[in-house]
Parts: structure tokens; sequence; C-alpha cells
């Protein structure tokens, strides 16, 4: 299995040890679409190759979209369950001072 490039170790702020650049590369890819959407209106460009701009502009929009929205949902699922095995630290412990 080949190592992930994009985790990193724990910073000290408590995250998961997760890069941000898919999500800022996520953000890149939507701005390269609107970019184009803007050359397209104006005339400057009517195809990439065989394809209109409009299909290469969605696209590129889509799979940015895609990137930034699943990085925050990883992010999401990652706080739950730091959240959710805090909560059961914490309860073990107080099972176990109570004794």
């Amino acid at each position: 299995m080949l190592p992930c490039r994009f985790l990193v170790p724990p910073c000290r702020h408590g995250c998961a040890g997760m890069s941000r650049v898919p999500r800022l590369i996520g953000y890149a890819l939507m701005a390269a679409a609107a970019l184009l959407a803007v050359a397209m209106r104006r005339g400057a460009i009517d195809a990439i190759g065989p394809f209109p701009v409009v299909a290469v502009a969605l696209l590129i929009g889509m799979i940015g979209v895609m990137l930034v929205f699943t990085d925050l949902m990883v992010r999401g699922l990652y706080a739950q369950v730091g959240a959710a095995q805090s909560a059961k630290a914490e309860g073990q412990a107080e099972r176990d001072g109570g004794d």
C-alpha cells in the first residue's frame, strides 16, 4: 500500500493530522472554472480542444467542489469521533474515580 501524501503529523492545536492541500486544490479548481467562465463570456475562448468551454468549466468546478466538500466532511467526521472518544474517556474516568 502506498503512503498517503496528504497526511501530516498532528499539530499542536489538536487537529486530526490532515493537510489542507486537497481543499486548497479544490478552491484553485473552482477559481479556474470561474476564470474560464469569464473568458468565455468575454468571447476570448470558444473551445478547449474538441470540448466547449462551458463543459470544461463545469467539470473543473465540480471536481473542485467535490474536493472541498469531501475535505470538510472528513474533518467534521474526525471531530465527531474525537468528541465521542473524549466523552467516553471522561465517563471511564468518572466511573473509575467514583468506586
